[in-house]
């Protein structure tokens, strides 16, 4: 038998019905705390539940369909998108996960500065950012999936340029603190933080400006800067909890 006709006598009702889902951990940075974009769900399974932003993945391919997800629950625009770092993080298959069928999911990470206040689009009663300190129960194994997400964007703060996905074109050294503080949840040296910043080549460039005014006690004005160009930390920026266990 060719190719063809093995095409024409193929029955894909031959096996169980599956599915596959585009699910999102969205993180951004709001009053210096880490918030997740979370969804109370208006129809079954699990009606009433919160959850992460996703849906069925239709005509469109796996990053598509995260990125219509994504932009759907927080208006934004195409143009929008193009800031927001998304990448896969993982994929989500145990039997029994969604109760309606067999259904696969492939779950995205996105980062992104100030996103806008989310709407809650059709499949869904209400959206909101929730601080990672606010813990919900979440429907299906979003728990997991969400724990995997923070593991994720905590790692790469250590070994990748991530952090400045969550700042503006040009930051402080402060800002950028921030993000790290927030995202690893431990209060920085910011002496210590400021010379491994600039220990690394190609993480961060000057921009030869500085702040309009200085920090909210005097002294001078700040300087400005930039990402670089370096894809990669070396040597890493590592957690302090994880520099103890190295040592």
């Amino acid at each position: 038998m060719n190719e063809s006709d093995f095409l024409a006598a193929y029955n894909p009702r031959a096996f169980d019905p599956m599915a596959v889902t585009a699910d999102v951990v969205a993180l951004t940075i709001r009053d210096g705390r880490l918030h997740v974009l979370l969804v109370r769900r208006g129809e079954p399974p699990f009606r009433g539940a919160w959850a992460l932003p996703g849906g069925f993945v239709r005509e469109d391919d796996l990053e598509e369909a995260a990125a219509r997800e994504l932009a759907e629950e927080t208006s934004l625009s195409p143009a929008d998108l193009d800031r927001v770092h998304l990448e896969q993080l993982g994929t989500y298959g145990k039997p029994g996960r969604d109760p309606r069928m067999r259904v696969v999911t492939v779950a995205y990470l996105a980062f992104a500065p100030l996103l806008p206040d989310p709407k809650a689009g059709s499949d869904a009663d209400a959206a909101v950012w929730t601080p990672l300190t606010a813990t919900r129960e979440l429907a299906f194994d979003h728990a997991k999936i969400l724990d995997d997400g923070l593991e994720r964007a905590r790692s790469k703060l250590e070994y990748t340029p991530l952090a400045t996905s969550f700042v503006g074109e040009e930051f402080t050294i402060s800002e950028l603190r921030a993000v790290y503080d927030a995202v690893w949840e431990e209060q920085l040296h910011p002496g210590n933080f400021h010379r491994k910043v600039l220990s690394v080549p190609g993480f961060v460039e000057s921009t030869g400006l500085t702040t309009e005014r200085g920090g909210p006690r005097g002294g001078p004005r700040a300087r400005l800067y930039r990402k670089g160009d370096a894809k990669l930390l070396h040597p890493a920026l590592l957690r302090p909890s994880r520099e103890d266990e190295i040592r």
